[in-house]
């Protein structure tokens, strides 16, 4: 076997190892998280299925949500949500395996790097693909109110006659009405396997990117080595910072699970959306700003209190001063913002050569941050409506409702990059006590 033939069967080799060890990681959060929120009960066999489903969203895919309702009737559904507990975990593992072939030196050639990269791109599309055939599923839907028993048993909730809709209002008893048209409401998923793919192309592109540009010992073509000083250290302390609010956000959750009770619920969030959660909060403390709106009967796993701002005829614009208003410790995202800042400053600094100066360091920083926390926004959006109409008119009931979050990004952005600027230099000045004159990243 020749040296060329020998090296794109490692590379082959590695690539199925790490691609395989993202997957089985976002299906191991995923299928805990549905676990811990009850999924495990739903009827039909249907968990596998809504396993297979988060982690296709999770690897930047896109399901198609669609509903019916029979004669005469319709059900709208849309959702937008991105469990970022399933994608980090998955991102962690692969990326790690990825890195590991590649820390034996520092300089790569291009070539090289592509001919590594791109069986982890073909086997993660055909990963994506192979469990997007799995993510299908079609529920039957109940309506409030509705039969629970056979017709002409005599129980209450049977209908006869037109007479019925008389008495149902603005359609209050929505069982009565799915027996008397023939409604059998049904809601389902499957994947849109050319998003799908079109998305986790992009996905798994930016992972890569992403590894190569956080990692100190990852090897680089030799006309991009000089960049090495000015992005690697800034972009090891954002990635560093978001971890680590991350895991401040898992300590607070345990914390909570252990004294609050309903530990299951908590657990649920842990796994599938702890850093939704936490790079929100981050965000706040940082002085951003979101907008956002709850209605109807359902919402998502959030804090108390951000429910009740978001529950609100109009869209809501919310920081952390209008969550201090309802709860005086939402002042402790701005304590928890500044530390984490410092910390990621210091760390650029110590990891950067002694001779870059402090405005660098600042700028460093300050764009790093800023381009995370767009990012962040982005993948933080909601929006969840969910809908049922008859004879073209909207159904209440406790049917229908809707979930929209997205972040005010001129001003989130902004402040990220102002305070990443302020935090790169602070922490260029705490770092000279410690820094050896010449050392490089």
């Amino acid at each position: 076997m020749s040296r060329t033939s020998g090296g794109s069967l490692r590379a082959w080799r590695d690539a199925l190892v790490a691609v395989v060890a993202g997957f089985l990681v976002m299906a191991a959060l995923s299928a805990a998280g549905l676990a811990c929120a009850g999924a495990t009960e739903l009827p039909g066999g249907a968990y596998p299925h809504v396993v297979a489903a988060v982690v296709v969203m999770a690897a930047g895919g896109s399901l198609e949500v669609s509903g019916g309702a029979g004669f005469l009737a319709d059900a709208q559904l849309a959702l937008s949500v991105l469990p970022l507990s399933v994608s980090l975990g998955g991102a962690l593992a692969l990326g790690l395996c990825f890195l590991h072939p590649l820390h034996n030196r520092a300089v790569a050639t291009a070539r090289e790097l592509l001919l590594r990269a791109l069986p982890v791109v073909l086997l993660w599309l055909l990963a994506l693909a192979g469990s997007a055939q799995l993510a299908r599923h079609t529920f039957a839907v109940t309506l409030p109110g509705g039969r629970r028993e056979p017709p002409g048993s005599g129980e209450p909730g049977e209908s006869d006659d037109l007479g019925d809709l008389a008495d149902l209002g603005e359609f209050g008893d929505l069982g009565d009405l799915e027996d008397l048209l023939d409604i059998r409401p049904t809601v389902g998923f499957r994947p849109d396997l050319p998003a799908t793919l079109g998305y986790g192309l992009l996905w798994i592109l930016g992972l890569l990117l992403i590894t190569l540009l956080v990692s100190r010992r990852a090897p680089l073509p030799a006309p991009l080595v000089r960049f090495h000083e000015a992005v690697r250290p800034a972009a090891f302390a954002v990635a560093a910072l978001l971890l680590a609010a991350t895991a401040v956000a898992l300590v607070i959750a345990v914390v909570v699970a252990a004294t609050r009770g309903r530990p299951a619920d908590t657990f649920a969030v842990v796994f599938l959306g702890l850093p939704n959660l936490a790079w929100l909060g981050l965000t706040l403390g940082l002085g951003g700003a979101w907008e956002g709106r709850v209605e109807g009967p359902f919402g998502l796993p959030m804090p108390q209190v951000l429910d009740e701002v978001l529950r609100t005829p109009e869209l809501s614009r919310f920081d952390v001063g209008t969550l201090a208003e309802r709860d005086g410790r939402a002042w402790w995202l701005v304590v928890a913002a500044v530390l984490l800042l410092l910390a990621a400053g210091f760390l650029a600094a110590v990891r950067s050569p002694a001779w870059v100066r402090p405005w660098q360091h600042a700028l460093h920083l300050g764009v790093s941050l800023a381009l995370a926390v767009l990012v962040v926004c982005l993948l933080c959006r909601v929006q969840v409506q969910v809908g049922l109409s008859v004879l073209g008119l909207d159904v209440g009931g406790g049917v229908g409702g809707s979930v929209e979050l997205h972040a005010v990004l001129w001003r989130t952005v902004g402040l990220a990059l102002l305070w990443g600027g302020v935090a790169g230099f602070l922490g260029a000045l705490l770092a000279r006590p410690v820094h050896r004159r010449g050392e490089a990243s």
